[in-house]
């Protein structure tokens, strides 16, 4: 069956790389000295006669065109100034409002990094023209070609400016937010079985992983993590060339997204002998951070949205429409996860042997992660509870698994439970009992399809 073992960590680094405020910007900016170049190239071609220009280009004497690039400067300086101004608001907002974790989704919008990148490319641009402005052999040098490049540059960025002013406003509103979470995660699942190419096609027997756990555990040698973090991902087709190689089976009780207490264990390998050469690989193929990322966590992005919805809960805020709108998103999210979440506990090298046993985030984890905690802080509320029931409901019929369909019937349960014990109107009690009997309506179609296929 297909799996799901996350992005690849090519990925992952471009995942890391996104999220700053330097890469963009100072991409920017070395195609604003490579601009400089060119249009410098020609401003010389025409001061040496070599090269005619339109009469519309000429700009006037050195300190006219030193005065109109300075105060081209200057106003630019002034709008990176406030442009600074606004994007810090923003994520003093996004971390009061939505939670510290949202500041990295904010951080690596790529229309606030460009729109930093521009500004700034502009103002390296004006710095060098003025430099290049002076005294040569034939009189004063004056680049007239760079100095309409900056009349060109200050269009782009008035029009950049009215892009980034539109683009926080809509930022910063809390249902593109969580779409925006939503749309990471849908990415995230698009990504099928991108590190392990080496993995055989077939599911390794439950038993034979069993007995070679139980193997690993009492004979084989413990590895220590080299340093505290959240484990944000491991190069599993690294991992398995090397025990490959090595002649071992490694055995990993972490999945990305636990955190690792420096020098606790990391993994197991048999047999012993091979403890110091894979001990040395490993330290290569797992990648730890202060802070868990989507790379191959596709529990982070649910606990975003959960994190939104309770927050939206708490008596402070008291924002139930926010939590609805996470719900229904965490609905979507289990309907995709419904189709392919097959993980792989056991990967094999090419001569069928199993070289790497991982633990996995489990589906009965991520259902239980997506509704837990928000059943708990809407005890009393009927609409979230039938929401919550609707979105069981939505992700049942898209289920073909029995085993899902259970998990996904126990959670249904444990809202109607609260909705009994917590729900004091009659009225509202009966509207919640009729979600939940289209979740078990539709878990007994489920039942009695496979009954028949049998």
């Amino acid at each position: 069956m297909p799996f799901i073992s996350g992005m690849s960590v090519s990925q992952w680094r471009r995942e890391v790389l996104r999220t700053n405020f330097w890469l963009v910007p100072s991409m920017e900016v070395l195609a604003a000295v490579a601009l400089f170049a060119a249009t410098l190239e020609v401003d010389r071609a025409v001061y040496h006669g070599t090269l005619t220009l339109p009469a519309w280009v000429d700009t006037g004497s050195a300190d006219t065109a030193r005065e109109i690039v300075l105060a081209v400067a200057a106003a630019i300086m002034t709008v990176i100034g406030i442009n600074f101004s606004v994007t810090i608001v923003t994520l003093t907002l996004a971390s009061t409002q939505f939670g510290p974790r949202m500041l990295r989704n904010f951080i690596r919008d790529r229309g606030t990094q460009l729109t930093l990148g521009t500004f700034v490319a502009t103002a390296v641009y004006c710095v060098l023209v003025l430099l290049a402005i002076g005294p040569a052999e034939h009189g004063d040098f004056v680049p007239h070609f760079s100095v309409d490049v900056v009349f060109l540059l200050v269009l782009v960025d008035l029009a950049v400016l009215i892009y980034f002013l539109h683009h926080i406003a809509i930022q910063i509103q809390l249902p593109f937010v969580i779409a925006s979470i939503a749309n990471d995660l849908r990415r995230y699942l698009a990504v099928k079985n991108p590190d392990v190419r080496m993995a055989a096609a077939n599911e390794p027997d439950g038993d034979e992983v069993a007995a070679l756990i139980d193997t690993i555990n009492s004979s084989g040698a413990k590895l220590r993590t080299p340093r505290g973090g959240y484990l944000q991902a491991v190069r599993y087709d690294m991992l398995i060339r090397a025990a490959t190689a090595a002649d071992a089976v490694v055995y990993l009780p972490y999945h990305a997204g636990n955190f690792l207490v420096e020098d606790s264990e990391l993994a197991a390998v048999w047999p012993p002998e091979a403890a110091a050469r894979m001990s040395r690989r490993l330290k290569r193929v797992q990648m730890t951070g202060p802070v868990r990322t989507l790379a191959q966590d596709p529990a982070f992005g649910i606990d975003q949205l959960v994190e939104i919805a309770i927050r939206a809960l708490s008596p402070a805020v008291n924002d139930t429409y926010t939590a609805l709108t996470c719900v229904d998103w965490l609905g979507n999210t289990l309907c995709k996860l419904a189709k392919v979440w097959r993980p792989a506990q056991a990967y094999r090298d090419r001569s069928g042997a199993i070289r790497v046993i991982c633990e996995q985030v489990s589906y009965q984890n991520l259902v239980h992660r997506s509704f837990d905690k928000v059943r708990q802080a809407s005890r009393g509320m009927p609409a979230l509870l039938m929401r919550q029931l609707e979105a069981l409901a939505a992700v049942m019929e898209q289920t073909t698994d029995l085993d899902q369909a259970r998990v996904l019937m126990d959670e249904a349960t444990m809202i109607q439970r609260a909705n009994l014990e917590s729900v004091p109107e009659e009225f509202d009690r009966a509207a919640v009992e009729g979600r939940f009997s289209a979740v078990a309506s539709a878990y007994a179609r489920l039942n009695d399809a496979a009954a028949v296929t049998v």
